[in-house]
């Protein structure tokens, strides 16, 4: 009888402390007194024409949607400030048609610096200055392998979009688990 209890006692014990893990983008890791996040848009110091705006919206969105914050746009209405810059971009032809020799896939890598702060106490709650991330995307098989790159970053193309919002939904969950 004793060694049933204590078999009980010790499966209970395991089941209770769980094993640490927890969903990404789940865990809130910022402080209690923060409900109001100011995010600025993102400094472009790349040559891809608008992609902070892309970004910057699409990482809003993210923020209403995925967490319970308020976001606005005016650093001092805010009791953390989100500033970011994109440094460099770079997208390479990853999977060719064997028949046409076009591109079809290109591999996105993108290198931003993040900086979210509270603004009362000015201590920084998350900060990277090597955010990178890296995703693949299918493009269409039209265009020629030269002008895949560039038709890629189209301002209307709808790749920028699906970046955009993959980006967001990556630098959010970062900045919520803090790691």
């Amino acid at each position: 009888m004793k060694r049933v209890a204590w078999c009980m006692f010790v499966l209970a014990a395991l089941l209770s402390g769980g094993c640490g893990y927890h969903v990404a983008g789940r865990n809130n890791s910022l402080p209690q007194s923060v409900h109001v996040l100011a995010v600025l848009t993102l400094e472009n110091k790349t040559t891809s024409y608008r992609i902070e705006q892309k970004l910057t919206s699409a990482t809003v969105h993210e923020f209403l949607a995925k967490t319970p914050y308020k976001v606005v746009s005016n650093p001092e209405a805010g009791d953390a400030v989100l500033r970011g810059k994109v440094v460099s971009l770079e997208a390479v032809p990853l999977l060719f048609d064997t028949k046409t020799g076009r591109a079809t896939t290109m591999l996105v890598t993108m290198t931003c610096e993040v900086t979210l702060t509270q603004t009362d106490t000015r201590k920084v709650l998350y900060h990277n200055d090597n955010f990178v991330f890296r995703n693949e995307y299918e493009i269409s098989t039209d265009v020629t392998t030269a002008h895949a790159i560039e038709s890629f970053f189209e301002e209307q193309d709808p790749a920028l979009d699906r970046l955009a919002r993959d980006f967001a939904a990556r630098l959010v969950a970062a900045v919520m688990e803090n790691y």
